[in-house]
């Protein structure tokens, strides 16, 4: 199953793209989901569905389930429990109230689900969250603590009071399969992201923003959608001025990106089905036509005594860069963005000795540590 992932600039029209987009990929026969918390209610279509995320309900079911698991130790500290009707959501439900959506999204029998994420910022950190949280999870409370489980009993007995930390596992250890389901949907090969924007001075930055978070996020661009274009014929000088600088700010996307749809600026707010028909971006194939750039290790012992692992990175310039090697990880900046890299098998005996940008491709240089890299006779 295909899943797109659309965002773009605040205002661009991305939720108005994602409903055109799922709409004609229901009435050309393929069975469609749409995850929208903002769509305006669509036309009865055989084979759309859509699923609304409800950030306040799951907030709420959430919280008072981990009240239920925790009341032991609530009531040792003497803590007076919440009801339902008292819960107001807090910042950030609305975020993971969308990834799992996300996750259901790819749990169900359509071909295609078409996801409205939010603005462009706020999605790239949507997007980084999932392995984020494992991370701290995995530092804050590592799985192989719990061997010692079997004598928490035991010492319950002889404290005369139940212990919390079973209950507290048991809730990591759900957080951390259901954050893995997520960031297996945003990792899978047929998962991409569409860009929707305006032409404008703003749009090449925000391509180039947008190429940079998802590279670093191993996640495939399969097309920006040039939202909102007047009419090349016009009498009125003012519009024809306004259709001009539209069009080179379009030339510019066209050079820095191979695909680019051009939808129409309708002269009003789209208001219906036949409308959103007129909205939809060109259909694509089932596979990404814009390939993650690779990340590899290349093998140079025989000629510079080095390995050289590869980063994929269009349109970074040195000086957003910085990495730095922390144990088994890399800690790698571009600009506003910043991820933990798990190092591979093969560098994890290595030591960091330099690195290079050369048009896109970040190019880190490890030297064989030679007490683990034996030399043979």
């Amino acid at each position: 199953m295909r899943i797109i992932l659309v965002t773009g600039s605040g205002g661009a029209g991305r939720t108005t793209v994602a409903a055109a987009t799922a709409l004609a990929e229901a009435r050309a026969g393929r069975r469609v989901l749409l995850v929208s918390e903002d769509v305006e209610p669509l036309p009865a279509q055989d084979g759309l569905r859509v699923l609304r995320p409800r950030p306040a309900g799951d907030f709420r079911r959430e919280f008072l389930a981990l009240q239920a698991r925790s009341s032991t130790a609530l009531d040792l500290l003497g803590a007076a429990p919440f009801e339902d009707a008292e819960l107001t959501e807090l910042p950030g439900s609305r975020q993971f109230a969308l990834l799992r959506a996300l996750r259901d999204a790819a749990e169900g029998d359509h071909e295609l689900a078409v996801v409205d994420l939010p603005p462009l910022a706020e999605a790239l950190a949507l997007l980084a969250l999932p392995e984020q949280l494992r991370r701290y999870l995995r530092r804050l409370l590592p799985p192989e603590r719990q061997a010692a489980r079997a004598l928490r009993p035991m010492l319950a007995q002889l404290a005369g009071v139940p212990m919390p930390a079973q209950w507290l596992y048991e809730t990591t250890g759900r957080w951390e399969t259901e954050l893995a389901a997520v960031q297996a949907v945003v990792d899978a090969p047929t998962t991409s992201v569409r860009l929707v924007l305006e032409p404008g001075p703003p749009a090449v930055r925000a391509l180039r923003t947008a190429r940079l978070g998802l590279a670093l996020q191993r996640l495939a661009l399969d097309s920006v959608v040039a939202n909102r274009l007047l009419p090349a014929e016009s009498e009125d000088p003012w519009l024809t001025g306004l259709t001009t600088r539209q069009h080179r700010h379009l030339a510019e996307l066209r050079t820095a990106f191979d695909v680019v749809d051009v939808l129409p600026h309708l002269g009003r707010d789209p208001r219906g089905p036949e409308d959103l028909v007129l909205l939809a971006p060109a259909r694509r194939p089932a596979a990404v036509p814009d390939p993650v750039p690779a990340w590899s290790v290349e093998d140079r012992r025989e000629e510079d005594g080095v390995l050289v692992w590869h980063i994929g990175l269009p349109g970074a310039v040195k000086e957003d860069l910085s990495l730095v090697r922390r144990g088994d990880e890399l800690l790698l900046t571009v600009g506003a963005f910043r991820r933990n890299v798990p190092l591979p098998a093969a560098l994890r005996r290595c030591t960091v000795t330099g690195a290079g940008l050369v048009e896109g491709d970040l190019r880190v240089r490890f030297t064989p540590d030679p007490g683990l890299w034996p030399r043979t006779p």
